[in-house]
């Protein structure tokens, strides 16, 4: 992917390093943090009982190698630098972590290019995501998240959040390397932004109250379809732009393949349960990316009527 000296968005937000304050969750729609109930008084003073409770735990984790009065003074657990928070990017000093953030910022500017245009020829205005970085979890408005959760769009602050150490496991562990890759990804969290400003995300889950578990699986599998297929739209718009390079579109069918519901379902228990996919199996994925490619055009991607 020719993405080098090309225009960079400044839309991409860097919340890297930054502790999000507890609760982790594999899915961040109506995810809370993890509360630790306090017990005693009201007026603002720890009980007695919760004083000791929290000496014992210091002195437990203490024995473990954990300092507390380090962790607060510093920020790091077992002064060690090994957890998600600490391993990715600070100071975006290291040349790999700029080329990422430069990378990221490009294919955000070119979905922004893609998307202005297609929403300017309706006589309409594209409202361009903001895009956060994170590392270890994240307080978003639809709840707290971890890096389990993977790049996921927030339809209530209309933000696309991704921690970039799923880049390392989309190559090692779902074996889909490649920067276009990488950039299928963000073009499909896009798809979802452009998702909700269209009306499908509100009415799907404005639906998806009065459905049962199995049904809303189905149309949700809808949903991530057509946003495969506006990832695809966009890829095709790198194209006309020359940033392609070759073997870039078979990178994307091949993470689209990777991240199909069967095949992540075979690679994790062995075998498949239909019934619960809810993005699509890897032929689907691979015929909607190819069908926004090959058209172009918004108009292909309606995978709201008929088989898909």
């Amino acid at each position: 992917m020719e993405w080098r000296g090309r225009r960079q968005s400044d839309n991409v937000v860097d919340r890297r390093g930054q502790s999000s304050g507890g609760g982790l969750g594999r899915n961040p729609f109506g995810r809370s943090g993890i509360q630790i109930p306090m017990g005693g008084r009201r007026g603002g003073g720890l009980s007695f009982g919760t004083i000791i409770f929290l000496v014992v735990i210091y002195f437990v984790l203490k024995a473990m190698g954990i300092d507390m009065l380090q962790v607060l003074g510093d920020g790091n657990v077992g002064g060690s630098g090994s957890g998600y928070e600490q391993s990715i990017g600070r100071n975006e000093s290291s040349q790999g972590s700029d080329d990422t953030t430069a990378f990221i910022k490009v294919v955000l500017a070119e979905t922004e290019t893609t998307w202005n245009a297609i929403f300017s020829g309706a006589g309409e205005t594209y409202e361009e995501p903001k895009l956060v970085l994170f590392s270890g979890s994240i307080d978003s408005a639809c709840g707290m998240a971890s890096s389990a959760t993977g790049p996921f769009y927030c339809p209530a602050d209309r933000q696309v959040y991704l921690d970039t150490e799923f880049f390392d496991q989309l190559e090692t562990q779902l074996n889909a390397a490649g920067d276009f890759a990488q950039a299928y990804v963000i073009a499909h969290e896009v798809g979802h932004h452009v998702q909700n400003l269209t009306g499908v995300l509100p009415e799907f889950n404005r639906q998806r109250r009065s459905m049962g578990q199995r049904e809303a699986n189905q149309m949700s599998v809808r949903v991530e379809l057509q946003a495969d297929c506006y990832a695809g739209i966009w890829a095709k718009s790198a194209d006309k732009e020359g940033i392609l390079s070759d073997g870039d579109l078979e990178e994307a069918l091949n993470a689209a393949q990777q991240i199909g519901d069967d095949t992540l379902q075979k690679r994790s228990q062995g075998y498949v349960v239909p019934d619960a996919f809810n993005h699509g199996t890897s032929a689907q994925r691979m015929k909607w990316f190819k069908r926004g490619y090959d058209s172009g055009n918004v108009s292909a991607c309606d995978t709201f009527s008929g088989a898909i």
